[in-house]
């Protein structure tokens, strides 16, 4: 299932999944006051003047009897529209890890969008620069919304680095095991993070999902961004999602031949190639091999 990556897809999906998201978590005061609607009447009120203050389309009424209005409904749509189409044309680049299966599709998404996350995050952060440096206007919004991207940025690296095999790992002992005790190593591990994730679950969950999105836990400045309403719950899900990605990781390595790791695993192919042909037949002699020498002729081959 290796294939090289590239063309519009490729961007498409990711870009309106994390465009109907935002605008989905936006407008989730709504939602709430459509599905889960408060008991206590004066926080039914505040909820309401939330959804009010942040609703960006005040004109559709709402839908079902609720605050929820048609396009709210169709952001969530959206949503897992452009999830299904993404995951079913994700595809893996040559940099990325080979061994991969159609069950690693859904993380490899998540990769894919955490990359225009990146973008997203990157633009806030130069537009609020450019304000405040160029027009000495600061954005009250700029600092707080980079932020609540990043949060994600960090969530979804995490559940695409696991994918990856990329999270640090030590193989002292590891590597010098044999195979069938290698396995047993892997396991250990992955049921300790396995337990470890649902005790996050167990011990968080009335506080991400009872305070932080029922109670729609605000961030308390000047733009109040909804980071704990909605980083607090994100956190615990991801961390299922990364929990989950172990196991299946666990099985899909199992019958693979084991791997030893060195220092050569820091250089890409193309760089041990220029590093081979720097050094040549004779050895390193006087030949600079660092690695700033390497980088640069590399580069120049490029």
């Amino acid at each position: 299932m290796r294939q090289e990556t590239g063309g519009i897809r490729e961007w498409f999906f990711p870009s309106g999944f994390v465009v109907s998201a935002g605008f989905a978590i936006w407008h989730m005061p709504a939602y709430m006051l459509t599905l889960a609607p408060h008991s206590d009447p004066s926080r039914q009120a505040q909820v309401l003047a939330q959804s009010d203050s942040a609703d960006l389309t005040p004109n559709p009424p709402g839908l079902f009897g609720g605050a929820a209005d048609i396009l709210d409904w169709a952001a969530l749509v959206l949503i897992v529209l452009f999830a299904v189409l993404g995951v079913r044309g994700v595809k893996a680049t040559r940099m990325e890890f080979p061994a991969w299966r159609a069950i690693d599709r859904f993380a490899i998404f998540v990769g894919r969008v955490a990359m225009v996350l990146i973008i997203a995050m990157t633009g806030v952060m130069l537009f609020g620069v450019f304000r405040r440096f160029a027009f000495e206007a600061p954005t009250l919004w700029a600092n707080p919304l980079a932020l609540w991207i990043g949060g994600f940025v960090f969530l979804c690296s995490g559940l695409y680095a696991m994918q990856q095999r990329g999270h640090t790992r030590i193989f002292i002992l590891h590597d010098l095991a044999p195979r069938w005790l290698q396995r047993i190593f892997d396991t250990i591990w992955t049921a300790i993070f396995v337990i470890f994730a649902i005790g996050m679950m167990l011990g968080s969950y009335k506080q991400a999902f009872v305070t932080g999105v029922h109670n729609w836990e605000m961030f308390g400045t000047a733009f109040d961004a909804r980071i704990l309403a909605t980083v607090q719950p994100a956190i615990l899900i991801v961390v299922c999602l990364v929990a989950l990605q172990s196991v299946l990781n666990l099985i899909n390595d199992w019958n693979l031949e084991p791997v030893l790791h060195s220092a050569a695993d820091d250089f890409g192919d193309d760089e041990l190639e220029a590093i081979k042909r720097a050094v040549g037949g004779s050895g390193v002699a006087d030949t600079d091999v660092t690695r700033a020498r390497i980088h640069g002729a590399w580069a120049r081959e490029q």
